[in-house]
């Protein structure tokens, strides 16, 4: 009885991340979904975004579906900053990585677009950069 009782722990950390690993395939089926017919897109632990027809969406994962934050079309897009996470109006360095935000700014609109890598986040200023000057 007492090794029965040993492995009870074993059981319920196996059914915890049993239950952890259906979240995660449930939250990537509905990104799948949200995303498809985008020309970019990206899920992470900060949210998700996506570029459909020149405009730019981000969302974050909520109770099982993705609640919209914010919104910016491309063709107003005038400059994209690299800044730090959490540390206010820093801006982030070559060699930094880790979690950070994107300013983007344009006809006087500025907002954060949220990242939990900062080198996919290089990439991505790169690519709505490239996207921005060909729609003007």
């Amino acid at each position: 009885m007492i090794h029965g009782l040993l492995w009870l722990p074993l059981l319920a950390v196996f059914v915890l991340l049993a239950a952890l690993g259906w979240i995660e395939r449930r939250r990537q089926h509905l990104f799948r979904e949200w995303a498809s017919g985008a020309e970019l897109a990206k899920l992470d632990g900060c949210g998700a975004a996506r570029l459909v027809d020149g405009e730019l969406s981000w969302s974050r994962f909520v109770a099982g579906s993705f609640q919209p934050e914010g919104c910016f079309t491309i063709k107003r897009l005038e400059m994209v900053e690299l800044l730090s996470l959490s540390s206010g109006e820093a801006p982030l360095t070559e060699e930094s990585e880790g979690a950070c935000r994107l300013r983007l700014v344009g006809c006087g609109q500025q907002d954060d677009l949220p990242f939990a890598d900062a080198r996919r986040a290089r990439l991505w200023m790169d690519e709505l950069m490239a996207r921005s000057r060909c729609e003007l």
